[in-house]
């Protein structure tokens, strides 16, 4: 599926996501900065991916790790940093977690930052992670 957005787009995809251009941006994260590509390509592999681009030019990511059935973790999300603030975070998250494929199923994630960006999409803080959020 592709959603399309004033020249942006979202398409889970995989054949979308640039693996190094990838790398490049989790290079700049604080929970993926030495990642090595051959772990990136297998957790593309074995996760359902989201690539945003500009027209064809890819400026971010996020993927769900699920068993599709019970439970969906949602990781990596990441916007190149010369397209922050234009809600184009917003719009990836939103997209990511109201995907029909994990409707009603336990949803989590782990993160350090954004809160405000997950809790606007009914993720709550606790003590070990981010949020749970049951669609």
């Amino acid at each position: 599926m592709t959603y399309n957005r004033e020249g942006f787009s979202i398409s889970n995809d995989e054949s979308k996501v640039d693996v190094l251009r990838l790398k490049a941006l989790l290079a700049g994260s604080y929970w993926a900065h030495d990642r090595d590509i051959d772990t990136i390509t297998r957790s593309i592999k074995h996760s359902e991916c989201f690539s945003l681009c500009d027209n064809d030019y890819f400026v971010g990511f996020a993927r769900v790790v699920t068993d599709y059935s019970t439970f969906a973790y949602v990781a990596d999300v990441i916007v190149d940093p010369d397209y922050r603030g234009k809600g184009l975070g917003k719009w990836l998250v939103d997209t990511v977690v109201n995907d029909a494929r994990w409707k009603g199923q336990l949803m989590m994630l782990a993160t350090d930052d954004a809160h405000a960006l997950y809790e606007r999409h009914g993720f709550s803080t606790s003590q070990k992670f981010m949020g749970i959020n049951c669609r």
